[in-house]
């Protein structure tokens, strides 16, 4: 029996008792999207996302830049550079 293959049976009998629970509201959700990395449930997800406000601007001469926080898009697009 080769290293991977020990591994493999061993994770997935660990892995099948287990049931994720939301960060926010302690519900269980999918273990597939917990396997990807999300740590909420889909409603709870929602919301999260909802909270971050996100804006994509153009840079000069160059290329689309994706600001998440207000202060940066002060003199942004001036040629000169950062104005504030």
């Amino acid at each position: 029996m080769t290293w991977k293959a020990r591994t493999t049976r061993r994770t997935t009998m660990i892995d099948e008792s287990f049931t994720p629970q939301c960060k926010l509201c302690g519900s269980t959700y999918d273990k597939r999207h917990f396997d990807i990395g999300f740590l909420f449930c889909m409603p709870c997800g929602n919301d999260v996302a909802k909270q971050v406000k996100r804006c994509v601007v153009p840079m000069h001469k160059s290329n689309l830049v994706m600001i998440t926080n207000r202060d940066d898009l002060i003199g942004i697009n001036n040629k000169g550079g950062l104005v504030k």
